[in-house]
């Protein structure tokens, strides 16, 4: 019996996909359940595994863009499972036997003429070593036209290489053909800055206080908790859904000529996985203790790096966080998540001097952003959220753990 594999369909809205890559080869005997192939769609990178036991048959090449519901691969039920391994077949001796030459075929080479060498050959003269040296050029790239070989002056200017001439160094190219989901994010970030009124307002963060928390409770939080660490992430979380209450504009996006205003927060978290940048969703982020941001937060990031990330896990979101800090980024502009109206960016922390109660001292000091579309937030709403954010984060203990970080962390 032959059975027609057909692109099943990844996701609501989904009509096409892209096959990224085969992991079987045509005539391969497969079993049922087994990844035959990864395919890419405009959302994430998916397995497509095989509906029964027998020998595939590809009907599609890599890089090909495939209708949901069309045919990719066949598969002969019928089809034996080979035992064993292939056996190896011997050369027969007959084939492996030299060619003989005979010595009439043989041609005599005269060796190439060498022109004699002296002390002097490839030698620069003091003036042309100095234009040399200037211009980082090696005497042994020159050949000289003077006695006996020897580099001139003339020779060492004229062997300068004017503005833009290529020095022997590799200049070559690749083209390669970008997967469905990074044409995909492509489009989504060109829209997002095209099709909204993105501005970005900045803050700073003094992170002692979180610091001085994770420092006591974070041994405590990771053996009470199964290996979850106790992470800036999680603060972070709880810093936006609580201004998020405050500032609820920012919780909410455009459609049309209508605003939807959400009551709940489903906070989306840029992760990097082996396909570049996936924007997992944290649901009801405002219902979760630090235990459990911690805990999704680290399923999702598992899922994203073994390439097991599913499009429902990113469908949705009604606002983003993104941590460009863990790739050294000290400051940054982050870009709207569609249709979706605020991010909020994290970036590395530095210790700066700061003034506090008029002396200076020196703090873990952290940059944060909100890019924020205008056409919906106003500036009194998005510097008021971010400032919000910035006051949880200095207070943690009263703001963010109601005064009792025992409690908030389970312990």
């Amino acid at each position: 019996m032959i059975l027609e594999m057909k692109v099943p369909s990844p996701g609501e809205s989904i009509k096409e996909v892209e096959i990224a890559t085969w992991l079987v080869k045509d005539g391969d005997y497969v079993e049922k359940d087994q990844a035959i192939a990864e395919v890419d769609s405009d959302k994430a990178t998916l397995e497509l595994p095989a509906e029964a036991s027998g020998i595939i048959t590809l009907k599609a090449e890599e890089g090909d863009a495939v209708a949901v519901g069309s045919i990719v691969c066949l598969i002969d039920t019928e089809g034996k499972k080979p035992s064993g391994s292939t056996p190896v077949v011997e050369a027969k001796k007959e084939e492996a036997k030299p060619v003989e030459v005979k010595k009439e075929e043989v041609k005599a080479v005269a060796p190439a003429p060498v022109a004699p060498v002296s002390y002097a050959s490839g030698t620069p003269s003091p003036a042309a070593r100095k234009i040399l040296n200037e211009k980082n050029i090696q005497p042994s790239d020159i050949i000289g036209t003077g006695k006996d070989g020897r580099i001139t002056k003339e020779d060492a200017v004229n062997s300068v290489p004017a503005m833009g001439t290529p020095t022997g160094g590799s200049r070559g190219s690749e083209r390669t053909k970008l997967s469905m989901l990074r044409r995909k994010v492509a489009e989504r970030l060109v829209a997002a800055k095209n099709e909204t009124a993105m501005l970005t307002t900045f803050n700073e963060v003094n992170m002692t206080p979180i610091n001085t928390l994770r420092n006591e409770y974070k041994d405590a939080f990771k053996a009470k908790h199964g290996g979850i660490g106790l992470g800036y992430m999680s603060f972070f979380t709880k810093a936006v859904t609580r201004a998020l209450a405050l500032y609820p504009d920012v919780n909410s996006m455009m459609d049309g000529d209508y605003k939807i205003a959400f009551d709940f927060c489903d906070i989306s978290i840029a992760v990097s996985g082996p396909k570049g940048l996936m924007v997992p969703v944290v649901r009801n982020a405002e219902n979760l203790t630090f235990r459990g941001i911690e805990s999704d937060i680290k399923r999702l990031a598992i899922k994203a790096r073994d390439g097991q990330i599913t499009v429902d896990d990113m469908t949705g979101g009604t606002f983003t966080i993104t941590n460009g800090g863990v790739f050294g980024s000290m400051l940054s502009t982050p870009i709207i998540n569609p249709p979706q109206s605020g991010i909020l960016g994290m970036h590395n922390i530095i210790e700066r001097p700061i003034a506090v109660n008029g002396k200076v001292e020196i703090h873990p000091m952290m940059y944060v952003a909100l890019s924020y579309d205008h056409r919906i937030i106003d500036g009194r709403e998005s510097v008021g959220f971010l400032v919000a954010v910035k006051e949880a984060l200095e207070n943690p203990l009263e703001l963010l753990c109601e005064g009792n970080p025992k409690k908030a962390f389970e312990l």
